[in-house]
């Protein structure tokens, strides 16, 4: 069976936006209730438009339903920590730049670039799975090869 590994944080952030989209789906079944009214509906733009949103509001609702019903919440049990895991913080040096970076592994639904979030089934996420402080992992990226060495793990 197919299963998705999330964080507590990340499951619970699923299933605020199944909430809200299912809250936000009355607003749009009004607005083609109140398209509707303005007549001929095959030249009705308002109204194609909001069937369109509303199929893709629907489709979003049924992608978040099944991603929460395979969701397993990862345990910190039986987790390795001398290794880097989906939920480790990695402080790492890019090779080529001799920078340091910072990321956290995490499960493709909870990637967010912006907060140093990077999915383990990214090509640099999944360089750094199960390996320890002081490996040296290589991702191949579209740019090509990036090298990092790994100065630390943590939670």
């Amino acid at each position: 069976m197919e299963k998705l590994y999330v964080s507590r944080e990340g499951l619970e952030k699923l299933k605020a936006e199944l909430k809200e989209c299912k809250t936000y789906r009355f607003k749009v079944a009004d607005v083609i209730e109140q398209a509707r009214g303005y007549g001929d509906l095959k030249e009705n733009a308002e109204y194609h438009a909001a069937k369109e949103e509303q199929g893709m509001l629907h489709a979003r609702i049924a992608n978040l339903e099944h991603q929460i019903s395979i969701a397993v919440v990862m345990d910190d049990e039986n987790i390795d920590p001398s290794k880097a895991y989906l939920g480790a913080t990695i402080r790492a040096l890019n090779k080529k730049t001799n920078r340091e970076v910072t990321y956290q592994l995490v499960s493709p639904v909870e990637m967010d670039m912006a907060a140093g979030k990077i999915s383990v089934q990214s090509p640099v996420g999944k360089a750094f799975l199960g390996h320890p402080v002081g490996d040296t992992v290589a991702a191949q990226v579209p740019a090509g090869v990036l090298e990092f060495e790994i100065l630390e793990i943590s939670r």
